[in-house]
């Protein structure tokens, strides 16, 4: 008896495995994905209690937080669009992923990865709310509430040693609240030249695979495993502070040249000079300019009758631009009554300069530097003796805090002063941007402009007829021997009528600035509350470059 039932039990094992591998066989030649329901929406007045309970959490924000915004119309536009954005999606999808399997093929006996069915289906995203944040940078913060419950048709067939395998992703549901910057803004259209995302929080991402029919999802432990994977490596890649860059505009269309430097010219000389005046001499002196700079030029005292003349003189220029700026150099005669004449001039490019190093050029004077010039003048107009000396700003400028990075650390002020002294010096370029102002009303009238007042200089913007709000947008600069760690700015808004009037000028407001916390963070860019002023408050940016 007992040998009769070991041989059943063997023959049933037997037979039993042979029908397993048969039917398992059929189901994986034969066997066809579901087909992808289309679900319909239903109106609140006919769900029951506990289904309206079970929806709260998916309330839109707008209703539980005031701070976002309805955006209906925008929800309305991707409806309406999204049969019509399926396909390049879709194809941007198979394009992305293209190389992305081929570095699979050959590995693990795989000979191909394709897609048979690739379609978003027919429920569009939804947007929740919208938030938007206002700063001071040039920028534009929103952070989109994006909720996405869909019904894609997503069917991938892997060959694998003659047999396909077909893989279907189900019941897709993505929640996520990107933070979406456009920046900087630009005076060109669209307006802002790059698009920064960022995911503030970890995104949740639930989905249903099946393999030959059968849920994988639901093998215990395997679902918790791959929502922490996907999780990991979204925020790796896009979780804030790491963003994902997207330009719009050329960067060379749009970028703002700022200081990167110094130019130290010295006029040592000039020889052998025209002679303009009736008595056989010139009263000479030297004009120094940078090209694309709209600042005046800078000129050296004048040297009366003197075709040798001698000056020795330093100057200090602004540099943004080192590769493709010009030093330009024009010696004019000095004249009591009409136009000065000009006894000749020569360009020097700043791309011939090694940086922090002195270089020596004694320059021939030309009638002028255009191309179309006379070929037959061969006048001689002397020489110019200059040194120059380019020194850029320091890249990581000392911080009492060490050599974290400056984009998302910020010094604060009341440190040590002596500590201040021993670690901070050097000369430097302090350039202070009058941004605009906002309520700025004055007694009798409003044509606000603003003096800038630091160390016995006197800087003004241009006057704005007739607004309380003015935006100037006028930067300044002073170049400094060491950093201002005990000086105060003191920016004044002031209004200013035509005409003859015992009240032409008014103050709107004052606001002392204290630059220790721009030497220690290199940066400030705050709105202040101005001083004898009802509700005024201007925006100023200062910063503070070593060399």
């Amino acid at each position: 008896m007992g040998f009769l039932s070991s041989l059943l039990g063997i023959t049933g094992f037997v037979i039993g495995t042979v029908i397993g591998l048969i039917v398992g066989f059929y189901f994986l030649i034969y066997s066809e994905p579901d087909e992808v329901e289309e679900h319909f929406p239903r109106p609140l007045h006919e769900l029951d209690t506990d289904t309206l309970l079970e929806l709260l959490p998916d309330i839109p924000l707008w209703v539980k937080s005031p701070d976002y915004e309805r955006v209906d119309w925008l929800n309305k536009f991707v409806k309406d669009m999204w049969p019509h954005l399926d396909k390049p999606i879709c194809c941007n999808i198979r394009s992305t992923a293209e190389p992305i399997f081929a570095e699979y093929i050959g590995k693990f006996q795989i000979e191909s990865i394709d897609f048979e069915k690739l379609s978003l289906g027919t429920i569009p995203p939804v947007i929740n709310g919208v938030k938007v944040f206002e700063t001071n940078e040039k920028e534009l913060l929103i952070e989109p509430a994006v909720r996405w419950a869909g019904n894609p048709n997503i069917i991938l067939v892997i060959k694998l040693m003659s047999f396909q395998i077909k893989v279907q992703l189900v019941d897709l549901q993505v929640f996520v609240s990107p933070r979406i910057a456009l920046k900087p803004l630009v005076p060109t259209f669209p307006c802002f030249a790059n698009i920064m995302v960022s995911l503030m929080e970890k995104p949740h991402v639930d989905f249903g695979m099946k393999i030959m029919g059968g849920d994988i999802m639901a093998i215990p432990g395997l679902y918790r495993y791959i929502q922490e994977t996907i999780k990991k490596q979204v925020a790796c890649l896009y979780h804030w502070p790491q963003t994902l860059e997207i330009p719009i505009l050329d960067s060379s269309t749009v970028a703002i040249k700022k200081p990167v430097g110094i130019l130290h010219v010295k006029v040592v000389r000039a020889q052998k000079l025209l002679k303009k005046d009736f008595l056989g001499t010139s009263d000479p002196y030297v004009k120094l300019s940078l090209t694309g700079e709209k600042l005046p030029a800078r000129k050296t005292t004048i040297k009366k009758r003197n075709l040798n003349p001698e000056w020795n003189e330093n100057f200090k220029l602004i540099v943004k631009d080192p590769q493709f700026q010009v030093l330009q150099l024009q010696v004019f005669d000095w004249d009591k009554v009409g136009a000065h004449d000009r006894l000749g001039m020569q360009l020097v490019p700043l791309n011939l300069l090694t940086p922090s190093e002195t270089k020596e050029f004694n320059l021939d004077l030309l009638k002028n530097t255009s191309i179309t010039s006379e070929p037959h003048d061969k006048k001689q107009r002397g020489n110019i003796t200059v040194e120059l000396t380019y020194v850029p700003f320091k890249e990581d400028s000392v911080k009492l805090d060490g050599s974290l990075d400056k984009r998302y650390e910020r010094v604060e002020s009341g440190i040590d002063k002596s500590s201040d002294e021993e670690v901070l010096s050097g000369a430097g370029l302090l350039s202070v941007m009058v941004r605009g102002a906002e309520d700025v009303e004055g007694e009798h009238h409003n044509n606000p402009y603003v003096l800038v007042l630091f160390r016995g200089e006197v800087k003004r913007t241009k006057r704005l007829r007739k607004t309380r709000d003015p935006l100037w947008n006028e930067e300044f600069q002073f170049m400094l021997e060491e950093p201002p760690l005990h000086d105060k700015i003191l920016i004044k808004v002031m209004s200013k009528t035509r005409g003859i009037s015992f009240r032409s000028k008014e103050s709107l407001g004052h606001v002392e600035i204290n630059l220790s916390d721009v030497v220690n963070n290199g940066r400030i860019n705050e709105k202040y509350h101005l001083i004898n002023s009802r509700n005024g408050v201007i925006h100023v940016e200062i910063t503070w470059n070593t060399i």
